[in-house]
């Protein structure tokens, strides 16, 4: 997608106002960004536990890649109004539920050399259970081979705007390796293995940061 020198100051500008929020009337601190390739197709995959993650996590990105976008899919009911106009400045765009063939060419053609970000959950989880991952992320990493950041959020489901002094973090981890998943067959079990490492990796970063919850 082509983007527009103004477009790509806009989001910088609108990303440090919501940044001002985040460190000003709370606490919100970022760890691990200069895990993050500035060139290069990048998936940036995280946990989801809040609809403020699609607001902190460009700002998170966007701080050390400036000028940059993040892309990222979004249910397609968000994209009416301003608010719509909003979502699509900074570099979200609709996706119909269930299997959205056309959402998923476009991810695969921004992955070549861009940025974007996936929550493999693929719904969030308010009570900060980490879920499963679903088997069609492991499907796009098999088949673009971007430069894949385990990202984990942590705090931001216990935000109530306009709270003062809560405490939240976002924590990117190194990046995965896959080689020796890129050999086996293109397939539903192989896909399913990629996307379970991706799972795994945001699993240890929300342990090291004591935040894991047991889904048991």
């Amino acid at each position: 997608m082509k983007v527009t020198f103004f477009r790509r100051c806009w989001v910088t500008f609108s990303s440090h106002v919501i940044g001002c929020y985040a460190s000003l009337l709370n606490r919100f601190r970022i760890l691990g960004a200069d895990q993050i390739p500035r060139k290069g197709g990048v998936l940036i995959a995280s946990n989801h536990i809040s609809a403020y993650d699609t607001i902190f996590l460009p700002w998170a990105v966007n701080r050390t890649n400036r000028l940059q976008m993040l892309w990222a899919p979004a249910k397609e009911e968000l994209f009416s109004g301003f608010p719509g106009w909003l979502y699509r400045s900074w570099g979200a765009f609709p996706v119909r539920r269930g299997r959205d063939v056309r959402a998923g060419k476009i991810i695969n053609e921004l992955l070549s050399d861009q940025k974007v970000m996936l929550f493999p959950e693929g719904t969030r989880h308010k009570n900060g259970v980490l879920g499963q991952g679903n088997r069609g992320v492991g499907k796009i990493i098999y088949d673009t081979r971007p430069t894949v950041i385990p990202t984990a959020l942590i705090g931001l489901n216990r935000w109530e705007f306009p709270d003062i002094g809560r405490e939240a973090r976002v924590v990117f981890g190194s990046p995965l390796e896959f080689s020796d998943l890129f050999v086996l067959d293109n397939c539903k079990e192989t896909h399913q293995k990629i996307v379970d490492r991706v799972m795994d990796a945001i699993a240890g970063i929300l342990k090291k940061e004591g935040a894991y919850v047991n889904p048991s």
